[in-house]
């Protein structure tokens, strides 16, 4: 108990501060503008830790490390499709969004789309803010289930009731502030993640290698995994399927008595699911896009490139080993809850005073990133539905009351959704929406910046078309033989080239 509550105090202090300091930074929010893109004037080191926090989120510290205890070295090929577009999305598409921003003045990822195929921007903006809108009540769901788990796990309090404490965590700063708040105070959580997942693999390697052996499953990762069994110890001894399982039934029925060929095909679509994240992160997610088209200028996008991709191959190789780690300590089937196993690590092989603080990374975590898509739910709503004339200082005013509004709103939507998910694994919902927002919207920004000919009404049937997809195709179980991720990209791949060139651009 007195550990708790020492816990109880570093983590409450932590979010007072954090409250004050994005109330603080959102006194300079006078228009509709600043608060959906704080006047594309970030400099690059603000918009690159705020990109990456946000970009990580409950995924990086309760997700992933969750999915790497739960199928040991398999969880590899998800981290290289994540570092892997990452590196893209920065190198390839940060400074020319950041340039098409200035250039067409945008203050939404919707409004950057419509006006570039200006033919039918109308309906774009419709399409698309309401797909954005519908797919991100169930990720800021997830942060707030995310959130729940760790409140949960470390003090005991019912997860609903730990779901609105951190709604209530969330809300002042983000209503007030806006994109300028959450991303400036993005920058704290970024740091305290980042800490987390430096010292907590270099803290519990040392654990394993002091404690007396027969106190904990093993004593190394390497012998946790080969422990464990194959399933655990190589990159494809976890993707050997199953003969119980949905994906060895279905291809059996396409192979019949042909063990090998369906076991070959098993593991590489579970491989190619894994690393399937890759193509969520060409531009498709829109609360990552905008921290690129934020950037002030050129110089300070070359300075975010920079911090982006370092920042991102150290989480991520921390990520991993912490869920490794929790094989050594607690064994594969030692958790009831593999997605608790960072705070279960850390409050394992830490004092409570630095422990507290390392898992207020977790809740760092989920805070930036429930923020900012709360941010950019509220600003593609108010801006591209609701708002009517951006001309007046008065409308203005009236906008920004609007994104406020609109922000209070949507967040109590979220926690509805959050209660009645139908998973409670942030992995899952995570996923889906990576499928349903990532994967079209990267088809729609890719051949925007790099082919000519693509245009609006394409546009738009890859919006439709990739929505549609992802829910028929999670809805109907499929999900489970092929990831959506993946063949989502495939299909608004396809409905975008060939609705290119089978339907013309109307002149202008």
């Amino acid at each position: 108990m007195e550990n708790q509550t020492i816990i109880l105090v570093v983590m409450s202090i932590y979010m007072i501060l954090l409250i004050l300091f994005g109330i603080y930074q959102g006194r300079n929010v006078k228009t509709g503008s600043d608060f959906a893109i704080a006047g594309r004037k970030l400099p690059g080191w603000v918009a690159a830790l705020s990109e990456r926090a946000t970009g990580e989120s409950s995924w990086a510290l309760l997700g992933l490390p969750g999915a790497a205890y739960a199928t040991g070295l398999m969880e590899v090929w998800t981290a290289i499709g994540c570092v892997a577009g990452i590196i893209v999305a920065w190198v390839l598409l940060a400074s020319r969004l950041r340039n098409e921003a200035e250039k067409y003045e945008v203050d939404t990822f919707t409004d950057y789309i419509a006006k570039r195929h200006g033919e039918v921007g109308k309906w774009i903006r419709i399409v698309g803010s309401l797909t954005i809108v519908f797919f991100f009540f169930f990720y800021v769901g997830a942060q707030f289930i995310g959130g729940g788990k760790t409140l949960n796990n470390l003090f005991g309090i019912n997860q609903d009731l730990a779901m609105i404490i951190i709604v209530i965590m969330v809300i002042p700063y983000t209503i007030y502030g806006g994109f300028r708040s959450v991303t400036y105070t993005d920058v704290i959580q970024a740091i305290i993640m980042i800490v987390t997942l430096i010292v907590a693999p270099i803290a519990g390697l040392m654990y394993l290698a002091e404690i007396p052996e027969g106190s904990v499953f093993a004593n190394s990762i390497s012998d946790a995994l080969s422990k464990s069994g194959e399933a655990y110890s190589t990159m494809t001894g976890g993707a050997v399927v199953r003969e119980d399982s949905a994906l060895f039934g279905t291809l059996n029925n396409w192979f019949p008595n042909s063990l090998n060929i369906v076991k070959g095909l098993g593991s590489g679509i579970i491989i190619a699911g894994a690393f399937s994240w890759f193509f969520g992160y060409l531009g498709g997610q829109p609360q990552l896009t905008m921290r690129f088209m934020a950037i002030k200028d050129a110089r300070n996008a070359k300075i975010a490139r920079n911090i982006g991709v370092v920042w991102t191959i150290i989480a991520y190789s921390g990520a991993l080993m912490v869920g490794w780690i929790g094989i050594a300590i607690f064994g594969p089937n030692g958790l009831q809850d593999q997605e608790t196993v960072m705070p279960e690590v850390l409050t394992t092989v830490f004092n409570p005073v630095v422990s507290g603080i390392l898992i207020t990374g977790v809740l760092a975590a989920i805070i930036s990133t429930a923020n900012s898509l709360l941010i950019l739910s509220a600003t593609e709503l108010s801006e591209n539905l609701i708002k009517q004339n951006k001309s007046s200082v008065t409308d203005s005013k009236k906008s920004l009351f609007q994104s406020r509004l609109v922000t209070a709103l949507l967040s109590l939507v979220a926690l509805l959704m959050a209660y009645f998910s139908p998973s409670d694994l942030v992995y899952a919902i995570v996923g889906y929406v990576w499928a349903g927002i990532g994967s079209t919207f990267s088809i729609v920004i890719l051949l925007t910046l790099f082919w000519q000919r693509f245009h609006g009404i394409p546009a738009l049937l890859t919006m439709v078309v990739g929505l549609t997809f992802t829910i028929t195709w999670i809805v109907s179980g499929m999900d489970q033989v092929v990831t959506s991720r993946l063949l989502t990209f495939v299909v608004a791949g396809l409905t975008a080239i060939i609705s290119t060139y089978l339907i013309k651009k109307k002149a202008s």
